[in-house]
């Protein structure tokens, strides 16, 4: 190496040198995420169909147009939004109290850990096909257990007042072992000195965990609670192997609904401007965890 490329390398490579490392990140998200995204925004704005994927004209906003004037669209959204809604809160608080449980010394602890991420860790179509089993009328584990104690089997999944909480249940039961995971990392954070000091000072166990374990954790529920907000938004292989989003639209979320209107009904159009709806939901969703946090840290800076 000549003294002059080795001059090089040392000014003007140090400069380009985080540019090279960032390209192969950014070729990826072009090629694999904005170049999809940009396609199907145009799409949302065109009448094209499953049946001639090239052959669609500008029509504008007619599509969203119709969506607004279609009563069933209120029915998946609201369905989305309560879905998305339930699954956050029964989630993170059953693997928040997991996670304070699950962090006291006892024996055995390293099995139930195992075991209490099991869930986290079954492949969501393999867990799908478990829990239809499940929740079969006639030959399901739950309506076997119904039936022996004297009680009615009940329809899990065919059901309009059931089929809900029948998805939300397997969702959770999905989504608990990975804030488990994460708020247990975040209470090994937590000083034991702190802990001690305030019981010391005669604080009981709920003052000691809103005076000192919550404000520790309070950032990491924040994050995991909109990555399981955002997963519920874009959920679609429990829901669609369980229901199909029936019955009659009870649990059609609007993943769901983009996948029948795309390939039942052929509209690409149509089912491109349902995919921006959940786009702009997800989005509104991290203006609310970013404006939310933006309070959380001025309040811990006063």
């Amino acid at each position: 190496m000549t003294p002059g490329s080795s001059k090089w390398l040392s000014g003007r490579g140090k400069a380009i040198a985080p540019y090279v490392f960032i390209l192969p990140p950014l070729a990826y998200l072009a090629v694999f995420m904005f170049w999809p995204l940009a396609r199907q925004m145009w799409l949302s704005l065109t009448d094209t169909r499953l049946t001639n994927p090239n052959g669609g004209s500008f029509v504008g906003l007619e599509n969203y147009q119709w969506l607004f004037d279609d009563p069933e669209f209120y029915t998946t959204l609201n369905v989305t939004v309560l879905y998305a809604a339930v699954t956050v809160v029964l989630g993170v608080a059953l693997g928040t109290i997991s996670a304070l449980a699950i962090n006291r010394p006892f024996p055995g602890r390293p099995l139930a850990r195992a075991i209490m991420l099991f869930g986290w860790a079954v492949p969501n179509v393999a867990a799908s096909l478990i829990w239809l089993w499940m929740y079969n009328e006639r030959s399901g584990v739950f309506n076997d257990m119904l039936a022996s104690l004297g009680l009615d089997r009940v329809s899990w999944l065919t059901s309009t007042h059931m089929a809900f909480s029948s998805i939300v249940a397997v969702t959770v039961w999905q989504v608990a072992p990975f804030v488990m995971l994460v708020v247990l990392a975040a209470l090994q954070s937590v000083p034991d000195e702190v802990r001690e000091a305030a019981r010391v000072d005669g604080a009981d166990a709920l003052s000691v965990f809103r005076a000192v374990t919550l404000p520790h954790i309070l950032p990491s529920l924040q994050l995991v609670s909109l990555l399981v907000a955002v997963w519920s938004i874009r959920r679609f292989d429990i829901i669609y192997l369980l229901t199909g989003g029936g019955p009659i639209g009870s649990t059609s979320t609007l993943v769901v609904k983009i996948r029948q209107t795309a390939f039942e009904s052929h509209e690409l159009g149509v089912a491109s401007a349902y995919g921006a709806i959940g786009l702009i939901l997800a989005l509104l969703v991290a203006f609310v965890h970013f404006v939310t946090d933006r309070r959380r840290q001025k309040w811990m800076a006063q």
